[in-house]
């Protein structure tokens, strides 16, 4: 885990859910449980997606060492991960 996805998830939400509400209405699905079925898709689909693009962003940096990456909850004494 590391802190940008984290910041990236705020971002990464609300775009996941809106794409998918609206790709179910545009089906022509006007009911409660499927727009909550795809807000609730969409809201476990958010962080996954934010760490995947975090890592792509950190692979394009030549500055980025990704081998030094910590554990599962990073030290908030160290440097961005």
């Amino acid at each position: 885990m590391d802190r940008l996805s984290l910041y990236l998830t705020l971002a990464t939400g609300p775009v996941t859910v809106g794409g998918l509400v609206i790709t179910v209405m545009a089906f022509g699905y006007y009911t409660w449980p499927a727009i909550g079925g795809a807000a609730a898709v969409g809201a476990l689909a958010a962080w996954p997606l934010a760490y995947l693009i975090s890592r792509r962003v950190k692979r394009k940096d030549p500055n980025f060492d990704h081998t030094q990456e910590g554990g599962l909850i990073p030290d908030p004494s160290k440097p961005e991960v």
